[in-house]
Order: structure tokens, then C-alpha cells, then sequence
């Protein structure tokens, strides 16, 4: 099946404008903040970005490659170059089936706060007891999960240029603006200056083991690496595009909405907590109990509280959008079925399969498996196990299967390589072995064999 039969991006900017949305989700917007706060501050940001021009730079170097030099999706990718490595495109293709489910109830508790806070009420969002008690409810997640799930599945129906590049166009740069803007006034809020100061000011002797491994997590998370994404979009990417010079401003885009989220994040929460980095580590609640404290705490604190929230949403349908369109080019590339038709079939698929994920919270918040609630199971199985698994032999078959040669070739049929010799020693000696470290951390650390 030719390219143009499967669609594709119109320009370059719309390439990288969408891919950049796929890379973009809660993963940057609350993730980042509360491991940055956990893991030293200025000390992760460092190592994060050293971390994101090396060896995020080659992973998502490679997986685009594959992607475009394939001109087919995850599934039939590997299988494109060597049919006896088609098993890693079956792995890769798993990650978004698993994840997308329990994404879309995050989603769906996004939307529901959304409309709290556009209503003027992120006062009541601020108690104690609200959380808690929406996500334990039976009928409202699934309400809302159903409306968020409509919604990606409304876009991504539209079609690549239709559908998917139209919305990054206008939401990418709408996010920009919105994240500046609520940066701009959190930092010069009374009391801030402690907050920045944490965040921007490294502390090389607080850099251990732990920093590195956690911000080689969150770039894994946060570039949306191993989940078939980036695949599926590089085989949409127009031959002529630079994919050196693309894949820089893909990490640019995702690397600095990371950094604007912990500028808005931290220093807001330094103002109301008086700098406790406990509340800022509190994972998942920071979001959805936290924040609305903060907001409700500051002037204009509604408005504010409303204006994340909307960017909030936009970050989570973008990633959502990256993800059902990875499973939906799979299943046409397959089944040569239409796109519609495609798409609605993961809907009642997604809609099925995220209802445990949705009642693990309330009626049946007894069923744990492996101790989890369901949707911290389906995110350990995706995340910590499923994706490191995938990456590395991603990293094995461009280095030692299809040899560096290939990916190198696909990258100057359309620009210059400029770290040609960086890609080649990271691809071949220094991924393999990092990508192993975090297997064995997020495994431990999912397990609570080690809790640092």
C-alpha cells in the first residue's frame, strides 16, 4: 500500500507540530514537575536535557527512520526489513493497545476537571474529598471517559491531514502561549523566587544513581519512545523533510512544554506550601488535588485554574490522538479497512477495556492485581515492562540487524547528519545498556523492592 493511499503530513511543520503533540501529554505537565521537585530540582532538569539531546535524540532518530524508510505502520515495520524480527513490531504494537484504554479515563477525569474550572468552581475542586470521591463514582468517569474518547475519535476519523495534523497545527501553538502565560504569572507571584531558584539552580552534589535513572524514565515517557508512535508518524513524513532538523525541533517542542510545566508548576506550589517538596512529589494527586488548592489559594486563582485545565486537556487529546492513530493505521494496513470504520471498532474496544481501569476506584477497588488497582497495572505492564522491552530490541536491530548504515542513509537522502558519530556510539553501546537500567529500576521500583 503506497504512502498516498495511507495519507500522510502535508509539510514538514505539520510533521513536527503533530509528533511533537503525540510526545506531549500529562507526562510533561504533571510528570516532570513532580520528578524534577523529587529528584533535585535544577539537578534533574541538567540531567534531563543532557539526557534528551543524546540519547532521546537517538531513540527517536531511530524510530522515525524505521517509520519512514518502512512507509508502513509498527506492526509491518520490522517485518518490511526482516520478517524474522516482526515479533518486536507485534510487541511495539501492544504498548498503545494496553495504554490507550487507561489513558483515555485520565483523560476523561481531565475533561471532568476541565468543566469544573471553566464553571468558576475550582473551589470546590480544592477540598479534600473531591477527588476521591468523583473517581469512586460508577456512572460520572464513565460519562466523561466516554466524551473524551468521542472526541479523540471524532479527530483522528478525519484522517493524518485532515484530522490529526489540523488539530496539532492550531493546539500546539495555543499550548505554547497558555503555558508561557500562567509561567510568567506564577513566577512573579510573592514567594516564588524559592520555587525557580529550586528548579533552574543544579546542585552537582546531589546528582546519584536515582536522578539519572528517573530522568531517563521520564524522557522515555515523555518522547513517547517504543510505543509504536513514533513509527507510525515517521511513515507519514514527507521523503523530502530533513529528519535530522526535524527530529531536533520535535525535542525541542516536547523538552521545552516539560520545562514551562515545572517554571509553572513548582514555584506555584512553593507559594502555597512554603516550599514542602513532599506535596510537590505526590505524584498523580498533585494534578487533580494539589493544584486546584493552589489555584484556589491565589488571586485570580479561577481564572488561572481554568486556563491550565484547558491546557491540560489539550496536552492529554493530543497524546490520546498519537495513540488511537497508531492502533487505527495498524488495523488499515492490515485489514485494509476504512478509516471510519477502523476507528469505531477501538472505540467500543477502548471504551470496553477501560472500564476496570475506571472502577478500580470505586466498586471494585478489592480486585488488585499484583497489588495494583487496575489502571496502575496496566500502566506498570505498559510502562515499566513492555516499553524498556521494546526500546531495547528496537536498539538492538537498528544497531546490529539493520546496521547504523541504514538509518544513516534515510537520514542524509534528506539533509545532513550532523551527530552521525554521536548516533552511532549511543545507538550501539550506550542505549542497549541504559535501556536496560531502567527495566530493571521501573521493575524494582513497580514492585516497591526499592522505594527511592
Amino acid at each position: 500500500m503506497s504512502s498516498k493511499k495511507r495519507g500522510g503530513f502535508s509539510s514538514r511543520l505539520g510533521f513536527v507540530l503533530a509528533t511533537a503533540g503525540s510526545a506531549v501529554g500529562l507526562g510533561n505537565i504533571w510528570r516532570f514537575p513532580y520528578l524534577a521537585a523529587k529528584y533535585g530540582g535544577g539537578t534533574f532538569l541538567l540531567t534531563y536535557l543532557i539526557l534528551a539531546v543524546t540519547f532521546g535524540f537517538t531513540l527517536t532518530l531511530t524510530e522515525i527512520c524505521i517509520g519512514r524508510r518502512s512507509g508502513t505502520s509498527v506492526f509491518g515495520a520490522f517485518r518490511h526489513f526482516n520478517k524474522k524480527y516482526s515479533f518486536i513490531g507485534f510487541l511495539a504494537s501492544l504498548v498503545p493497545f494496553i495504554i490507550y484504554p487507561y489513558y483515555c479515563v485520565i483523560g476523561g477525569w481531565v475533561t471532568k476537571y476541565l468543566a469544573v474550572s471553566v464553571q468558576g468552581n475550582i473551589k470546590s475542586a480544592a477540598n479534600d474529598s473531591f477527588f476521591g470521591s468523583f473517581i469512586s463514582q460508577v456512572n460520572e468517569p464513565l460519562i466523561w471517559l466516554a466524551i473524551f474518547t468521542l472526541i479523540v475519535t471524532v479527530v483522528v476519523a478525519c484522517g493524518v491531514e485532515g484530522g490529526i495534523e489540523r488539530v496539532s497545527t492550531f493546539l500546539m501553538p495555543v499550548l505554547v502561549v497558555l503555558l508561557v502565560g500562567i509561567s510568567l504569572y506564577c513566577i512573579t507571584r510573592k514567594g516564588a523566587i524559592d520555587g525557580v531558584i529550586y528548579y533552574l539552580k543544579p546542585d552537582l552534589s546531589q546528582i546519584k544513581p536515582m536522578t539519572f535513572l528517573a530522568a531517563l524514565g521520564q524522557l522515555f515517557y515523555s518522547m513517547s519512545l517504543a510505543m509504536g508512535i513514533m513509527i507510525t508518524f515517521g511513515s507519514y513524513m514527507p521523503k523530502d523533510a530533513d529528519l535530522e532538523q526535524s527530529v531536533t525541533q520535535v525535542e525541542l517542542f516536547d523538552t521545552g512544554i516539560a520545562f514551562l510545566s515545572g517554571l509553572m508548576i513548582v514555584p506555584a506550589v512553593f507559594i502555597y506550601s512554603g516550599g514542602d517538596k513532599n506535596m510537590l512529589a505526590s505524584g498523580a494527586s498533585l494534578m487533580f488535588v494539589m493544584l486546584p488548592k493552589v489555584f484556589n489559594s491565589m488571586a485570580m486563582g479561577h481564572i488561572i485554574g481554568a486556563v491550565f485545565f484547558v491546557l491540560v486537556f489539550f496536552a492529554a487529546l493530543t497524546s490520546a490522538i498519537s495513540l488511537l492513530e497508531t492502533l487505527v493505521s495498524l488495523v488499515i494496513d492490515k485489514f485494509h479497512i476504512s478509516r471510519i470504520k477502523a476507528c469505531i471498532i477501538f472505540f467500543v474496544i477502548a471504551m470496553a477495556m477501560a472500564v476496570p481501569s475506571s472502577l478500580g476506584y470505586g466498586i471494585w477497588a478489592s480486585i488488585k492485581p499484583l497489588g495494583f488497582a487496575f489502571l496502575d497495572f496496566f500502566d506498570f505492564v505498559s510502562n515499566s515492562i513492555l516499553m524498556p522491552i521494546v526500546a531495547f530490541l528496537t536498539c538492538i536491530f537498528a544497531a546490529y540487524i539493520l546496521k547504523p548504515k541504514e538509518i544513516i542513509d534515510e537520514v542524509e537522502s534528506s539533509g545532513k547528519f550532523r551527530r552521525k558519530g554521536l548516533y552511532i556510539i549511543v545507538i550501539k553501546y550506550i542505549a542497549p545498556i541504559c535501556i536496560v537500567a531502567i527495566l530493571v529500576f521501573s521493575v524494582l521500583q513497580g514492585l516497591k523492592i526499592i522505594t527511592v
